[in-house]
């Protein structure tokens, strides 16, 4: 088994973690180094991370997630956003890639232009669905990355989307897509992993 494959197969979804436990920055930097790496539409990087670590704020957010108890006890609570608006920013992304040679002035052109037609051409619907796709992918290599550096992690979409949009002071044009617990799971309250469905039950070949 390749250290990725035990990654992927001891990663669980923690209910429940070791109270008082600090996550070094050190890792929290290296973490997010490598997830710039995390694919995204046209490179748009739509996500955006709000890590909180803060006690005061620890709680009102437990309190605008319904209570769970898995944020009183995890080492940060991480917000995911997805950018609605990410490609307003595609000429400054793309900038780069034009001054090293990457792209010429033609294709840098092009490129804008088909992305510029395609977000705002679809409209708003299609600018929040990419928001969540987006940070869904990221968020889920963030997770992979926590495992690498012994961290358990936990996502959650139950939460109080306004209250926790005015306490980050997150702008209008994010969507909070999911929060993610982080700490050392407490292994006394982990289960037997649930019932996973037959590959036969969600794939099809043609």
């Amino acid at each position: 088994m390749t250290d990725f494959l035990k990654i992927v197969r001891d990663r669980r979804s923690a209910n429940k973690f070791i109270e008082n436990i600090n996550i070094p920055r050190k890792d929290f930097h290296e973490i997010f180094e490598e997830l710039t790496l995390a694919p995204s539409a046209f490179n748009l990087q739509h996500a955006r991370y709000y890590v909180i670590e803060d006690k005061e704020l620890t709680d009102k957010v437990y309190e605008a997630s319904f209570k769970q108890y898995k944020i009183k006890t995890a080492s940060a609570t991480i917000v995911i956003t997805g950018d609605k608006k990410a490609h307003l920013n595609a000429s400054e992304i793309y900038e780069g890639s034009k001054m090293l040679g990457i792209l010429d002035k033609t294709e840098y052109n092009m490129m804008l232009d088909i992305i510029n037609n395609l977000y705002e051409g679809w409209g708003e619907s299609f600018q929040h669905d990419e928001a969540i796709r987006n940070a869904s992918l990221s968020a889920m290599l963030f997770m992979l990355l926590a495992k690498n550096k012994g961290w358990d992690t936990c996502p959650m979409i139950y939460f109080e989307k306004d209250k926790i949009r005015e306490l980050l002071n997150i702008s209008d044009n994010e969507v909070p897509v999911l929060m993610v617990t982080m700490g050392k799971m407490d292994k006394s309250s982990s289960k037997i992993r649930g019932a996973r469905k037959t590959t036969s039950e969600f794939v099809k070949f043609y």
